[in-house]
């Protein structure tokens, strides 16, 4: 595996940063990983709809509502990616490796404190949605099991952007190709009964998946402790605790923790809880759709990573114009890929919805709520590449306000209003907003771009938050 991660890293080196095959190749790894794993939650929710109507209802709310605390860990993971990648550019190896340790400190505590506020809350969180009791019971239990499954993935999402800020993706696809595998088959076998395993229904597709998650986040850490990693980045010695550096990663990544809590697991908490007013086939049909529309945009989200980490090391290396081209490079792909998307949503939609469920109802109403989804792929491309190149900045404070306020004001109280104005509308009005939420943040990204204003952002100012600063 090292010849050929020396071989890759030789090839990126060979070529233009700003260049279309640059991107592709850095982003190409990433793009694996983020797919794989939206599409193990795919083939997983498939498995889930097997039991029926009501664990399909269940199993989208609770994993939208473990994620929110969890994002807010995943965002610290942003801010090493950031800053990983800006010590990268500036050549200072050791200091990559000690941000790693950091969000790791801080992950596993907060992870802990989560579980043990959430879990008695559980019942009483998703009775407040309004959920029908036999759909809540299972939201419960899947919810409880994804909070252990949240400390395992501190170790997934710290080794992840690590690797990605040194621009060392490949390492990152394999960790996550086995920890896939190890998942849909754990799935499989405690979902239903196999091999002498007692069947488990949706509690067994919670534990497939923290198994999966416990193995990835295995793979990455023995990758991390050992080989060249451990000579030239030191990573067995950089451990200490370092209350500096940690200031700096809650500065830049809370917000960016922030952002992803909001645009996705508040924006999916909210829909969920607009759209159970109006039943469980409603819910279930929003759970189907939203299941095609995480895969499909799961390799934007890869290109987004690799983007944040090419931004960074370019900002770090002072190569400010060039960041502006990778982000351009970027943009072009996405929303080449998004146009595709969408236009299969429009041609498809019914095929892939009878993929979920018999039920009429279920077919028909998440075959319309495809066509919402088709609507705004251009505009979430937008949103997520301008998004990874202003992580890769710092400028993370805007992206959090942005999306609350598209998750919040024009998702939540936008569609509140249209159920209350035209309650004919049923499930398609909340989807009506949350279209029209991805439509604004998607715009707002593109405008904070392009007014360059992140370009005045410095992570290394040493009395701030008291980071190292390099040479120039």
């Amino acid at each position: 595996m090292d010849d050929e991660i020396k071989q890759l890293e030789q090839k990126n080196a060979s070529l233009d940063e700003t260049s279309l095959r640059f991107m592709i190749r850095l982003a190409g790894p990433m793009v694996v990983t983020t797919t794989s794993f939206t599409l193990m939650q795919f083939v997983d929710r498939i498995m889930v709809s097997r039991l029926g109507t009501a664990a399909l209802a269940a199993v989208l709310p609770a994993g939208f509502t473990a994620y929110i605390p969890a994002a807010c860990v995943m965002g610290v993971f942003t801010g090493v990616g950031t800053f990983v990648s800006q010590c990268h550019g500036r050549g200072q190896k050791k200091e990559c490796t000690s941000y790693f340790w950091q969000a790791v400190y801080m992950g596993v505590a907060f992870s802990l404190l989560v579980l043990a506020i959430c879990w008695p809350l559980a019942p009483a969180i998703f009775r407040s949605f309004g959920h029908e009791p036999e759909v809540v019971a299972l939201e419960v239990i899947y919810f409880r099991i994804m909070l252990y499954s949240n400390i395992a993935v501190v170790f997934v999402w710290a080794g992840t952007q690590f690797f990605m800020g040194i621009h060392r993706p490949i390492l990152t696809m394999y960790a996550s190709l086995i920890a896939q595998v190890v998942n849909i088959i754990a799935n499989y076998i405690l979902i239903f009964g196999k091999l002498g395993f007692p069947k488990m229904g949706i509690a067994g597709a919670a534990w497939g998946t923290f198994l999966g998650i416990l193995v990835g986040g295995g793979i990455r850490m023995s990758t991390f402790l050992t080989g060249d990693l451990r000579k030239n980045y030191e990573s067995r010695k950089m451990f200490r605790p370092d209350f500096g550096k940690m200031a700096g990663l809650i500065k830049v990544g809370f917000p960016a923790g922030m952002e992803l809590a909001l645009s996705t697991g508040l924006w999916g908490a909210i829909l969920f809880w607009l759209v159970g007013r109006f039943g469980s086939e409603d819910q279930a049909a929003t759970s189907a759709a939203l299941a095609c529309t995480n895969l499909s945009i799961m390799p934007i989200e890869g290109i987004r990573t690799a983007l944040t980490a090419a931004v960074g090391k370019s900002i770090g290396a002072g190569k400010e114009r060039t960041a502006v081209k990778q982000t351009q490079v970027c943009l072009r792909i996405a929303l080449v890929y998004m146009g595709l998307v969408g236009l299969s949503f429009l041609l498809f939609g019914g095929t892939l919805m009878r993929l979920w469920s018999s039920d009429d109802k279920v077919i028909q109403t998440g075959t319309t709520i495809l066509i919402f989804a088709a609507i705004y792929q251009l505009f979430y491309a937008s949103r997520t590449v301008y998004s990874g190149a202003l992580r890769g900045a710092g400028d993370t404070l805007w992206l959090a306000i942005a999306s609350g306020l598209g998750a919040v004001v024009v998702l939540g109280l936008g569609g509140f209003v249209i159920i209350k104005l035209f309650p004919d509308f049923g499930s398609l009005g909340p989807w009506a907003a949350a279209t029209l939420s991805i439509v604004a943040v998607g715009l707002a990204n593109r405008i904070r771009f392009k007014s360059n204003k992140w370009k005045q952002i410095n992570l290394f100012k040493p009395v701030a938050i008291e980071l190292p600063v390099g040479e120039e």
